[in-house]
């Protein structure tokens, strides 16, 4: 029988880096998205990571179907602070130009400051990763994007819920981030809006001046065959987080109750 359960990830400095900004600074996610939260888990229970040029982590294999939502804690309007990072890469062939020729290389990386998340996961008590929640036992040391941002979470913060569908019976507040809907759709921009359920906004909500914070996170791998064999690169999906409460007539896909009209969206 799966359980809901959610546990407090916590950093001091993270970094998910974006693959595609490498000029001048590189950027960070400011979400904790699922492909890296699969790598923390993967640390947790001691699952293998990158072995080789084309295949997808063992941790990546073992852990994929796993269903999750990812709410900030202590963000304003879902925004972390964040500072710039500059350090010189002493690596040696990060020193050399393209003709060989030795230089110094500096790397600028935007950096989350005192990141947390609280993570929502559908687990069986008899899961491995189960037991190493609740303990607060990891085989590796986990982090958060960089090995010398570590991530921790206190035993206390492990929760249980009963894993409870919501009925859209009344309006709701979605506490973690969401995502309009799956497969194709859940791919497109979140671009519509205005016209395609957030019209559906409760009046309570537009009162309260509601907040939506918006952000295009990986929430997989899509394979290419190339002439060097198979690479994977980020499937995207468009994900919102906001305070607003919405209509019961608006339904998003795969909302769990957690309270009263309170509801997370496992994906």
């Amino acid at each position: 029988m799966e359980k809901l359960i959610s546990i407090d990830l916590e950093a001091d400095f993270g970094f998910l880096r974006k693959p595609d900004t490498n000029e001048g600074i590189s950027m960070t996610y400011n979400m904790l998205h699922k492909p890296a939260l699969l790598g923390i888990f993967g640390a947790i229970l001691g699952l293998k990571g990158y072995q080789r040029l084309g295949e997808l982590p063992e941790y990546y294999k073992e852990l994929h179907s796993l269903k999750i939502g990812v709410e900030p804690l202590r963000a304003e309007n879902g925004n972390f602070s964040k500072t710039t990072v500059v350090y010189t890469n002493t690596i040696g062939y990060a020193n050399k130009d393209k003709n060989n020729a030795p230089f110094t290389f500096v790397a600028y990386e935007n950096t989350l400051i005192k990141p947390s998340y609280r993570i929502f996961i559908a687990l069986s008590n008899n899961h491995p990763l189960y037991d190493s929640l609740k303990n607060g036992h990891a085989e590796f040391i986990p982090y958060l994007g960089k090995n010398e941002f570590p991530v921790w979470w206190q035993r206390e913060s492990f929760k249980e819920y009963e894993l409870k569908p919501f009925d859209y019976r009344g309006e709701y507040q979605v506490r973690t981030m969401f995502c309009k809907g799956d497969g194709e759709r859940s791919r497109s921009y979140i671009a519509d809006a205005d016209t395609d359920g957030f019209s559906l906004l409760s009046d309570l909500s537009v009162m309260n001046e509601s907040f939506f914070y918006f952000e295009r996170l990986p929430v997989g791998f899509q394979e290419f065959d190339t002439k060097r064999g198979k690479e994977y690169q980020y499937l995207l999906s468009s994900f919102v987080f906001s305070n607003a409460k919405f209509s019961e007539s608006y339904k998003l896909e795969n909302l769990y109750s957690i309270g009263d009209n309170e509801v997370v969206q496992l994906n």
